[in-house]
């Protein structure tokens, strides 16, 4: 069992790991949802290098993010005088770089599908392509949605770039992964485990909303 000081230090540190994971989505999802639309809609150069990039940071390396950004916000670094450094605003960064991708590649796949089938009947019937953007997105809402919550659970579950550029300070940047990590190389088991329940269970909860959501569309 928890005491009462561990279940007060538990709920503190879920309650800044959400406010940190759903910043960051949200603002994945303003940028990465028209974006994807827009790969899909319009034809320009460097298009197709943008839609190939979005699908390759996929993958992108947390720590290599989180080092970069570090790089970037030190104290010598070009963006040093803005403070951000082991802030939760630096975490949030780290986290709309690792979330944008997601959420714009999986846009971009799902918007392409819908411009190729009614793409040429919104054209005839006078919409522009400016105009046709949120149109796709709301077509596609359920898809969109599960992209949102993909990009989620990978902020939710992320600890190697916000470790970095958070530094993991008791009761301002410790999230649940980086408290996980730091608890269990302690030998503090119990707060670890209580939190790796927690997040387990937001995740499972995450990926099961997709998974519905998924299959709604696809019925």
């Amino acid at each position: 069992m928890l005491s009462a000081a561990l279940y007060d230090e538990l709920w503190r540190i879920v309650a800044l790991s959400l406010a940190v994971s759903l910043s960051a989505t949200a603002v994945a999802a303003l940028a990465g949802l028209p974006l994807g639309a827009a790969l899909a809609i319009w034809r320009f150069p460097g298009r197709r290098i943008l839609i190939v990039g979005a699908n390759a940071l996929l993958g992108l390396p947390p720590v290599v993010v989180g080092l970069a950004l570090y790089l970037l916000l030190s104290r010598s670094g070009p963006l040093g005088n803005l403070g951000l450094l082991f802030t939760p605003a630096a975490m949030v960064a780290a986290q709309v770089t690792l979330a944008l991708p997601i959420v714009t590649a999986l846009a971009h796949r799902v918007a392409a599908e819908l411009w190729s089938a009614y793409g040429d009947a919104m054209m005839d019937l006078g919409a522009t392509r400016a105009r046709c953007l949120p149109v796709l997105i709301a077509m596609g809402k359920q898809h969109m949605l599960t992209a949102v919550l993909a990009a989620f659970g990978r902020t939710l579950s992320e600890v190697g770039a916000i470790i970095i550029v958070g530094g993991n300070i008791a009761g301002y940047t410790r999230t649940m992964t980086t408290a996980i990590a730091l608890e269990t190389s302690r030998g503090d088991l119990a707060l670890a485990l209580g939190l790796g329940l927690v997040l387990i269970g937001l995740s499972m909860l995450v990926s099961s909303l997709a998974f519905l959501f998924a299959g709604r569309e696809a019925r």
